[in-house]
This record gives structure tokens, C-alpha cells and sequence, in this order.
């Protein structure tokens, strides 16, 4: 069964949250082995450029260490904005070649190594709680799914 990992900064907090990401992950687990990890989010002890620099480099330090010689696929909003087909043809052919991480990065983003370890994409220019993101992501993962399986969930 091809593999499809999500790997965040941060957790769920909100049970509706959580809820959401158990029926996509019941939904997805029909045609992929879907997994989870999240990482912990760095504290930010003050909110100077230099404090946010090193929870940066924190954070894509252990998002590295996950994604390292693996297919990624970066989630960010300068990332190549791409439709949900072309999304599923992304998938399709990234599965192909083994398992394909997805990364969703902390609340101040990745730093440039991160984004240079896979093909950065986007669902579009406005910015999400990464919270929503997680959600988000996992509902086109499924939508690409059903695209590629030929089911009429995709409209």
C-alpha cells in the first residue's frame, strides 16, 4: 500500500480538530497508509526578529530530520498553486516512487533549507491556522484519491 506521511509543527488542540483529521484518516486509510507525526512547537520567549529566527530553525531542524533523502512536498504559501487534479496526478506520480511526505511548518513558517528539501505548493495565496491546514490538506489527499480510484466524490 503506498504511504502518505504528514509531518506538523505543533498539535491538535480542539476536539473538532481532531475529530476531522480521525474521519479523514478512516477515509484515507482505503487507499493509503496515512500517517501522522507531529512535532513540538519551539517556545517563543519574546517577540524579537531574533527570537522567531531561532524557533525557525528549531522547528525546520526536527522537520529535517524527518523528511531527510525522502519525497516532500512542501505546503507554504509561495509554493506553486496547483487544482485539486493536478494535485492528484502530484500524488500519484510522488507515491510511485515510494512514500511522500507532506510538510505543514509552525506558526512562523520554514527556513529556506526546508523548502529546498522537497517541492514547495500551495492551496492558494491566504494563510490558514495550521490547525485548518492539517484538515485542509488531509481532505485534498482524500479528494486525489478519489480522482485517481475514478469515485465521484470530486466534482
Amino acid at each position: 500500500m503506498r504511504k502518505v506521511v504528514l509531518v506538523c509543527v505543533g498539535s491538535l488542540k480542539e476536539k473538532y480538530w481532531r475529530e476531522a483529521m480521525a474521519e479523514y484518516t478512516k477515509r484515507l486509510s482505503r487507499y493509503f497508509d496515512f500517517r501522522i507525526i507531529e512535532l513540538s512547537e519551539s517556545k517563543l520567549t519574546r517577540s524579537t526578529e531574533a527570537e522567531i529566527r531561532r524557533v525557525v530553525e528549531e522547528e525546520s531542524a526536527r522537520v529535517l530530520e524527518k523528511i531527510k533523502g525522502k519525497t516532500a512536498l512542501i505546503l507554504a504559501v509561495e509554493g506553486e498553486e496547483i487544482s485539486s487534479p493536478d494535485f492528484a496526478h502530484e500524488l500519484s506520480r510522488a507515491t510511485d516512487y515510494g512514500e511522500v511526505y507532506f510538510v505543514i511548518g509552525g506558526s512562523y513558517g520554514l527556513n529556506a533549507e526546508v523548502k529546498r528539501a522537497g517541492k514547495m505548493i500551495s492551496f492558494g495565496r491566504i494563510t490558514y491556522p495550521h490547525q485548518l491546514m492539517r484538515v485542509i490538506l488531509a481532505e485534498q489527499v482524500y479528494r486525489a484519491a478519489t480522482i485517481l480510484n475514478n469515485i465521484e466524490y470530486h466534482k
